[in-house]
């Protein structure tokens, strides 16, 4: 079984900063792309970051120039990086990724996080 697991959201003040992580684990036997979404309240969950296994990064508009996503592949983790946070980056963070299992590698699926809240204050 896949799993991804979140953490580091939390509360923090406006122009605060915060670094999420994902760890996937599991029974893995490839991972592609990799990226981050939120979601806010009453809003529909929308892409903020993704990096392909090449290494090409697309960030949103919202986001860029204050959050950088990483990865350590050697550790099946990737992060996400939140610099100068605006009330407006309050949301539920998920991360995701493109994952063959051991189990039928013939098969990529998407997997997602549980989720992790990110407040930020005025």
């Amino acid at each position: 079984q896949v799993q991804l697991v979140e953490s580091g959201g939390g509360l923090v003040q406006a122009g605060g900063s915060l670094k999420l992580s994902c760890a996937a684990s599991g029974r893995l036997f490839s991972i592609a792309s990799k990226g981050w979404y939120r979601q806010a309240p009453g809003k529909q969950r929308e892409l903020v970051t993704t990096i392909t296994s090449g290494g090409s990064i697309k960030y949103a508009d919202a986001v860029k120039g204050r959050f950088t996503i990483s990865r350590d592949n050697a550790k099946n983790t990737w992060y996400l990086q939140m610099n100068s946070l605006k009330p407006d980056d309050t949301a539920v963070y998920y991360c995701t990724a493109d994952i063959r299992s051991a189990f039928d590698p013939r098969e990529e699926r998407d997997y997602w996080g549980q989720g992790t809240q990110v407040t930020v204050s005025a």
